[in-house]
């Protein structure tokens, strides 16, 4: 039997930021100060590739900061795979922990299938 399961992601596990930065092939996030334009937002900073500014991941309330003018400073296409990767690591995080087998399939439009052993 399976389920389908839609997730809202929130950005604050900093294991899982990390695995899906290194599953992009993306820099480790650094806990910094950051300028974005016009003001500055304190988090794990994540260099998107060819954005302006980096992304600010707040763990402790979920919330991401960030400017890219709309596309004119980088591609969103590019955050929204590293929020799905994100999703994949804490999902798998999760069922790890709770001694749960994962699967993981790729599928042809772009999006990740887990398949989660319950008993």
């Amino acid at each position: 039997m399976s389920h389908l399961v839609t997730i809202q992601t929130q950005v604050r596990d900093v294991m899982a930021l990390t695995q899906a930065c290194a599953q992009r092939q993306l820099p480790v996030p650094e806990f910094r100060t950051v300028r974005l334009f016009q003001t500055e937002a304190t988090g794990y900073a994540v260099a998107l590739p060819d954005w302006r500014y980096p992304v600010v991941c707040d763990v402790t309330t979920g919330r991401l900061h960030y400017d890219h003018f709309e596309g004119r400073w980088g591609d969103i296409a590019h955050l929204h795979g590293l929020l799905q990767q994100y999703a994949v690591q804490k999902t798998r995080l999760e069922a790890l922990r709770s001694g749960r087998q994962v699967l993981e399939h790729s599928l042809p439009d772009g999006s990740i299938r887990l398949q989660i052993a319950v008993g």
